[in-house]
């Protein structure tokens, strides 16, 4: 069975961690230097030849500068919906690197078509032959082999801002990167709102031109691993989860009920085995288990195994910058016709 260390990642992606951080912070110094160049080089060469256009689609790309966590996957879907009310003809596209995902944007969006791919450039091909007029690139920030004609990055109020980068910290990219997006959105979980605003300021003090907004991706009801809507759990649970922010998980969890919540947690994306389930079981010791949607698509064939579980819903909701969001999306059908 594989765990991991939730509050030494949780650490990692805040800049926390004292004398410990500060000796990795020296140690990983000269590897993020080494990749911070490397990455330089590349965006140097894609600022001069730029992405391939695909014929008869329109790109819109949603990603980020960290790994994982941010929200692409919900913001992602929230951007295909809203390209589908607008009478276009949508696509996903995503590298397929957890299938759970891949499942939830077929369930969130059950009318659009999910492509999966490494090579994305591909993938955005085969959905257009297919039948979609605009593909929304989940995670499509880093891939610049493909022309895109809205650009989404997704910042974290929960993360350090601005941040280091790999292996260092987080940080896929620097943070001068977002001088060439059309939008950032700061997504939070359990950050406060003037955090977000705090890392709006900062973002357009290094890109004035971008869009701008705050989306909170907030807990709000329980339902049971069919996706029928049941009540909240009573008394002490085990929050199970196998995602990038476990720790942001179970403060949420602990907000919405009574009892006391002990978290579990594995490697994102982690596939459920037998003996993780059994250890779930000698864990939880009579305690609810409450899990997120993405774990829930993998444990739902340990149903019957794992007895009454709930799954905690999350949903998007728009604090500010919606309007002009919108507006862009306006722009792209209006393109596209």
């Amino acid at each position: 069975m594989i765990l991991h260390d939730a509050r030494l990642i949780h650490r990692w992606r805040v800049g926390e961690g004292g004398i410990v951080r500060r000796a990795l912070t020296m140690l990983g110094h000269p590897v993020s230097a080494t990749y911070g160049a490397v990455m330089a080089i590349r965006n140097s060469h894609y600022d001069r030849v730029g992405g391939q256009k695909v014929h008869g689609v329109k790109v819109v790309s949603v990603g980020n500068l960290v790994i994982g966590g941010t929200g692409k996957t919900p913001i992602s879907a929230w951007v295909a919906r809203a390209l589908e009310a607008r009478n276009l003809k949508p696509a996903i596209v995503s590298r397929g690197y957890g299938k759970d995902e891949l499942i939830l944007h077929s369930r969130w969006n059950p009318d659009t078509p999910v492509v999966a791919g490494s090579d994305r450039l591909e993938a955005t091909r085969l959905a257009g032959a297919g039948g979609a007029d605009v593909v929304v690139l989940d995670d499509g920030f880093q891939h610049r082999r493909i022309d895109r004609d809205f650009d989404i990055v997704l910042l974290s109020a929960e993360d350090a801002f601005p941040g280091y980068l790999l292996p260092t910290g987080p940080y896929r990219e620097s943070i001068q990167s977002l001088q060439r997006a059309h939008a950032v959105v700061v997504t939070r979980r359990t950050a406060t709102r003037r955090v977000a605003e705090e890392v709006v300021a900062r973002a357009k003090a290094i890109a004035p031109n971008v869009v701008t907004a705050i989306v909170h991706l907030a807990p709000v009801s329980w339902n049971d691993l069919r996706g029928c809507p049941v009540a909240a759990p009573e008394g002490n649970v085990l929050a199970v989860a196998a995602i990038a922010r476990p720790i942001e998980f179970r403060e949420n969890i602990a907000r919405m009920i009574k009892g006391t919540v002990e978290l579990m947690s594995f490697p994102d994306h982690h596939e459920y085995q037998l003996d993780d389930i059994e250890r779930m079981r000698r864990l939880a010791h009579g305690r609810m288990v409450v899990v997120t949607e993405k774990d829930a698509v993998k444990l739902a064939q340990y149903a019957e195994m794992l007895g009454d579980i709930r799954m905690l819903i999350q949903e998007v909701r728009w604090e500010f910058g919606r309007k002009e969001m919108e507006g862009e999306l306006d722009k792209v059908a209006e393109a596209t016709r």
